[in-house]
């Protein structure tokens, strides 16, 4: 894996752009750690005040100092859909694995749970989470309900890579020699799907990341918790477009998008470098 990732840096300048933007994002969120404020206060430093040499980025209706509290949005949010991905990566990589290797039963069974998350409408079955667990809802909660709901896509596609990867001799030199099924799985195959795993992370992110500004703009997560959506969403209820205060919108909305493209830059990269022929291609043209 980390030769994949050092042929990446050298040869894929998409590549590095995707690490150029996610690790500004990443430094942000780790300022979060030296805000002179807490998340949760508001009034702490004077209201509607646009970005200026003591306020960056200006202060929001609420009196909070928009800077800092950029900080702990995107932190929140990073941790939300890197959370998400883990735990639905866990998931897609085991069912993928154990379907594709072990075929029969098991993998008619599996792929169709798989296919029935497939065709769920999300949107309105988290919308539903939160009006009956509205009381109890939080940042976590939300978390694990979405990481549920996020892995079928690519535990099909792992599954695919498996089937390929059972019928390899180095598998059936694996079987013969007396390894077990775990072992196989995990010492054979695993690294194989790795860079796959690596794509479809960014991709999860993205997805849960965008999912979870949608919801919390339209007020239906756990607003007190500071993430780019619920920042929004203030924004909204104080009618910020309206009183000329742009700055607490578009600054959460240029940090939000740049994270989407560094995401999704980093996924094209990754997916580009799993085809032989791009990355033939690319790395003639470099030499």
């Amino acid at each position: 894996m980390l030769r994949i990732l050092r042929d990446l840096l050298r040869y894929n300048p998409e590549f590095r752009i995707g690490v150029v933007l996610v690790g500004f994002v990443l430094i942000l969120s780790v300022l979060a750690s030296f805000s002179p404020y807490p998340p949760d206060q508001v009034y702490v430093v004077p209201p509607d005040v646009p970005p200026s040499p003591t306020y960056w980025f200006g202060t929001t209706s609420r009196g909070q100092d928009v800077f800092w509290q950029l900080t702990f949005a995107i932190r929140n949010t990073l941790l939300f859909g890197g959370t998400v991905a883990l735990i639905s990566r866990v998931l897609a990589l085991v069912i993928g694995l154990v379907s594709g290797y072990k075929g029969g039963w098991i993998d008619r069974v599996l792929m169709s749970i798989n296919d029935t998350f497939i065709v769920m409408p999300l949107l309105p079955i988290l919308v539903l989470f939160y009006f009956v667990m509205r009381d109890s809802m939080s940042w976590l909660i939300l978390a694990l309900i979405m990481a549920c709901l996020g892995w079928a896509y690519d535990a099909r596609l792992i599954r695919s890579v498996a089937m390929s990867l059972k019928t390899r001799e180095f598998t059936q030199s694996s079987v013969f020699s007396g390894m077990s099924t775990r072992e196989i799985l995990v010492q054979e195959h695993l690294p194989y799907v790795m860079p796959i795993v690596f794509s479809t992370t960014m991709n999860n992110m993205v997805w849960s990341i965008g999912l979870e500004v949608t919801l919390s703009v339209l007020g239906f997560t756990d607003i007190n918790t500071p993430t780019i959506g619920g920042m929004i969403y203030w924004a909204n209820q104080h009618t910020a477009m309206v009183a000329g205060i742009w700055w607490w919108i578009a600054f959460p909305t240029a940090i939000v998008v740049m994270t989407f493209i560094g995401l999704f830059l980093l996924a094209v990269s990754m997916n580009e470098y799993i085809d032989p022929r791009s990355r033939l291609s690319r790395m003639g043209g470099a030499s």
